[in-house]
């Protein structure tokens, strides 16, 4: 029952911030990475194409007056820095990657809030895609 209320807490969070404040949102979606994910034995051996979707909150308004890469989010070099990290793990979870991926943008690129879609196509017969959405806040 703790987990359940945890959770919960985290999600009223997540709420509050969305909600609390104007938000912009600086994405990035589709991002094709190739990379060893699974629990299989087959998965161990193989790189899989693994698609992130990203939303990232940013205030974007310095950036619109001034006209500055220097003043946003810079979505390159949040793709250059995840194509490189998600290309390197070798993680059994999406979960896993998924958590990662999204301490790094927040950490990193000191957004206060990420969503992050990994999507592992062709995981699950007669699906499309299948994998995880999860969103995180820096603390």
């Amino acid at each position: 029952m703790a987990r359940y209320w945890k959770g919960a807490d985290a999600l009223r969070q997540a709420v509050r911030f969305r909600y609390s404040r104007a938000m912009d949102i600086v994405y990035l979606h589709d991002l094709e990475i190739e990379c060893i994910v699974g629990i299989f034995d087959w998965e161990r051996r193989v790189k899989q194409t693994i698609v992130l979707d990203l939303d990232m909150a940013a205030d974007v308004k310095k950036a619109a007056a001034t006209d500055r890469i220097e003043d946003t989010l810079d979505y390159k070099a949040v793709s250059k820095r995840l194509i490189d990290y998600v290309g390197q793990s070798q993680f059994q979870l999406v979960e896993t990657l998924a958590e990662n991926v999204a301490a790094i943008v927040l950490g990193e690129f000191e957004v206060p809030w990420v969503r992050v879609r990994v999507n592992k196509r062709g995981a699950i017969r007669h699906a499309a895609d299948v994998g995880v959405v999860i969103e995180r806040t820096r603390a």
